[in-house]
């Protein structure tokens, strides 16, 4: 028997009609990108972190010094670098702090994290105001103000996920740790004769041992580039002041700094701390990575620099890298730099995706106005990313939706957003991407935005909003990852697993 056509038409309409209000229930819960946390591994170092044998202020040995020691030392020009690697060196290779339980550690971690974005704030807001600090903070002990900061190879025993390298300084070279900070410019260790030095690792730096150390006048470019500098018998003097309330004052000179057999490079303008206080322990003082002219970069002209930090609570090393290739497999995004401050490194993100679906942020929200206001930061110093609470509400709200499964936690410190993954060996969980300019995707590891705030399996969204135009990528979500700057193109690559 023929089929009626018009019985046909109007079956199979209405069968459309159904499917496209009803859809199948695959459809609508099925998160098409995802990956696995280790949730064990994450507990297993957090446990290592804090049962790590004591070794508080332990400096190297006599073999391990030799080691370290260039052999044939080159003497590079400034003007013309080839390339240099230091090795990065984790916190607790230096420093064990006591805290009972790693609870208490990631709680002390958040809050001097908490400071130091409040100094970032507080430099930007200054240099957009047009604000003399020397105005503000007078040379004398009891400032308070700015920030200090972390980065490269793991740190967390004293809170606040520092990453340390070795250089030499003076001539000849005596080795030194140095805290890295992509935050700031101002190169400085602790120096004799010490009015206030806090314990380091080291021998602090005596300038009399060393054949090219060298005063700088007052009249000096490197002296009129300081933000808070002072005059004493033709003398430079420089302050540096940081969000935690430490700080260190001295003489600016001009030194001799190796990077292990790499070569060493004369000329190196870096403070000569005589009275320094707070939080530095352990570390002879701080190189400052930032791209103002006063940073490292910028004094031994680089093209470009990468690290790599690898996890906070891991007794491994990476690298630290000047004039050296980014990966080929690197997602490469926009450098961008702001006229009012050239210390930060702005990076072009246009947004977030969950699971492989974008998150509905209005790209504004990470722009850089013409005024100065508002951006983003990549920066080694800040531990967890900090954005506008617009773009973090979606973001967290996305993987929220997306991770139905997981049990809530709570709330802990500045996270709002917990699980409770105890008794789970791993779990899988939606991929959070960063998006950049052009439509380019970079996947974090879970590991990178779920991280454990207790022995017990507390994970929490490692995110965090802020009232702050001034959004930032901190490093928990850049470990792991070799973050590539090209200064020479203005661009920033991030290549995952090349630490």
């Amino acid at each position: 028997m023929a089929q009626n056509p018009f019985r046909f038409f109007v079956l199979t309409f209405s069968a459309l009609i159904f499917t496209t209000l009803f859809p199948p229930t695959l459809s609508r819960t099925v998160v098409s990108d995802t990956t696995v946390l280790d949730v064990a591994g994450s507990l297993s170092q957090a446990h290592d972190v804090i049962s790590f044998d004591p070794q508080t202020l332990k400096p190297l040995d006599h073999q391990e010094a030799a080691e370290l020691q260039p052999q044939a030392q080159a003497q590079l020009n400034s003007s013309s670098v080839s390339s240099l690697t230091l090795q990065l060196h984790p916190r607790e290779s230096l420093y064990t702090s006591q805290h009972k339980d790693y609870r208490s550690l990631v709680r002390t971690r958040l809050a001097r994290d908490s400071a130091r974005v409040d100094s970032l704030n507080t430099k930007l807001r200054f240099a957009l105001q047009g604000v003399n600090r020397a105005d503000l903070e007078p040379m004398q002990t009891g400032i308070r103000p700015e920030d200090l900061s972390t980065p490269v190879t793991s740190g967390t025993s004293l809170g606040s996920g520092e990453y340390f390298t070795r250089v030499g300084v003076g001539n000849p070279a005596k080795q030194f740790y140095m805290v890295l900070d992509t935050g700031s410019d101002v190169n400085w260790l602790q120096c004799q004769p010490c009015s206030d030095c806090y314990q380091q690792a080291d021998p602090v730096f005596n300038p009399t041992g060393s054949s090219t150390f060298r005063q700088l006048s007052c009249d000096a470019p490197q002296c009129s580039a300081l933000q808070v500098s002072a005059c004493r018998n033709g003398k430079c003097l420089y302050q540096v002041s940081y969000g935690d309330g430490s700080y260190t004052v001295g003489d600016y000179v001009t030194e001799t700094v190796s990077f292990g057999n790499s070569g060493a490079i004369n000329t190196i303008a870096l403070g000569c701390g005589h009275d320094n206080e707070g939080l530095f322990v352990a570390a002879a003082g701080l190189l400052g990575l930032g791209g103002g002219s006063l940073s490292l970069p910028s004094q031994v002209k680089a093209s470009s620099l990468s690290y790599c930090l690898v996890n906070r609570d891991s007794s491994a090393s990476s690298t630290l890298e000047f004039n050296s290739a980014a990966p080929r497999d690197s997602v490469i995004a926009p450098l961008l730099k702001n006229r009012k401050l050239g210390t930060f490194y702005y990076v072009g993100l246009t947004g977030f995706s969950v699971g492989g679906r974008p998150v509905s942020i209005p790209p504004s929200l990470f722009q850089m106005d013409d005024a100065g206001n508002g951006g983003i930061i990549v920066d080694s110093g800040t531990a967890i990313t900090r954005l506008q609470t617009a773009a973090y509400n979606a973001l967290r709200d996305a993987f929220k939706r997306l991770a139905p499964d997981l049990t809530p936690a709570g709330t802990f410190a500045l996270f709002d957003t917990c699980y409770d993954l105890s008794g789970k060996t791993s779990v899988r969980v939606p991929t959070v991407s960063f998006l950049f300019s052009g439509g380019k995707s970079f996947p974090l590891p879970a590991k990178n935005y779920l991280i454990p705030v207790d022995n017990s399996g507390t994970f929490c969204f490692a995110f965090a909003p802020t009232s702050s135009a001034l959004s930032i990528i901190g490093n928990v979500q850049q470990q792991g990852t070799r973050v590539s700057y090209d200064l020479a193109n203005n661009r920033v690559g991030f290549s995952p697993n090349k630490c």
